[in-house]
């Protein structure tokens, strides 16, 4: 469905959610990208929370992402979120048995080697989110479709839509990995939230092929399901705690030290773990709470640096 297909069925249906819906897609035509960092945030953030956005005293966690965005800009956050540049930097932290085999990067979609790759395969773009595409059987598999998705993802810079500095100067490319579990589509990370370098909750991403639709589920450092969520709801489903939990958990506190705030994604499959990514932004900080108090839960768990200090990497 068309962005703009999208608008007409909201005005149809919820005329509530027509204003965020044609700012999305005001920001996708790229109207929006000669503003700065600040005024930027302030407006989306009105708009996507419904709250005015304080950055000269951010408390709540939205907040201090939004503030973490702007302050804090270490030259190493772009190779952490590069996901081809990111492995080898992975490797020398905590092993390269961890890596999710690369079978393949390419600058332009028409580089790709159809006849190297294996039956089943995963492609995605290095410089953003959401860019996924799985082969599941290659000889039924839709490269135009495939291309289409892939090419419009190339030509955008992902730090437009939500000002996350480590993303800017990412180069794009194509990678190509090694498919992992024998249904990708159900395949389960463990997203786990870095405080300071101190694990303080996680959460899992499931159902979301479902009818009902994506569902995340937040847990504590002790896997009990905690009394919140976070623009989507949470799972009815039992979900279970990975085996190598603890193990994980270790890994996202090597993988965390001397950050503000990261989030440390983990696979596990046949009783491995695997990297993901890292995200120092997630959702962008757009995604609102319910109850609203554990935004302010959360923020409270992030330690801000000093500004003259994170100043040093603007």
């Amino acid at each position: 469905m068309s962005r703009l297909s999208t608008l007409k069925r909201l005005w149809r249906t919820n005329k509530r959610e027509i204003f965020p819906a044609i700012y999305n897609y005001i920001v996708h035509l790229g109207v929006t990208n000669g503003l700065s960092d600040e005024t930027y945030l302030k407006i989306t953030y009105r708009i996507k929370i419904g709250n005015k956005l304080n950055l000269e005293k951010p408390e709540t966690f939205n907040e201090k992402i939004q503030w973490l965005k702007i302050h804090d800009r270490n030259p190493i956050y772009t190779t952490m979120v590069d996901k081809v540049e990111v492995k080898k930097y992975i490797s020398d932290k905590i092993g390269e048995k961890y890596i999710i085999p690369t079978l393949g990067v390419w600058e332009e979609f028409s580089q790709i080697d159809w006849e190297a790759l294996p039956e089943r395969f995963i492609l995605k773009c290095s410089h953003d989110s959401g860019s996924v595409v799985i082969c599941e059987d290659k000889k039924n598999f839709d490269i135009t479709k495939a291309g289409k998705k892939l090419k419009k993802k190339l030509s955008k810079n992902a730090f437009y839509w939500g000002r996350e500095w480590p993303y800017k100067d990412v180069k794009p490319r194509i990678i190509a990995e090694e498919y992992l579990s024998e249904n990708a589509n159900e395949l389960k990370d463990y997203k786990f939230m870095c405080f300071n370098g101190k694990v303080k909750c996680s959460f899992v991403t499931s159902e979301r092929f479902s009818e009902s639709g994506l569902k995340v589920t937040f847990f504590d450092r002790d896997w009990n399901v905690m009394p919140f969520e976070r623009h989507y709801p949470k799972s009815e489903k039992k979900i279970e705690c990975p085996q190598k939990y603890d193990e994980m958990v270790r890994l996202a506190e090597i993988l965390s030290e001397g950050i503000p705030f990261v989030r440390v994604d983990f696979y596990e499959v046949n009783g491995n773990i695997y990297f993901g990514e890292l995200t120092f932004s997630p959702g962008c900080g757009f995604e609102e709470f319910t109850p609203q108090k554990w935004d302010s839960i959360l923020g409270s768990w992030i330690t801000l640096p000093v500004q003259k200090e994170a100043a040093k990497y603007m």
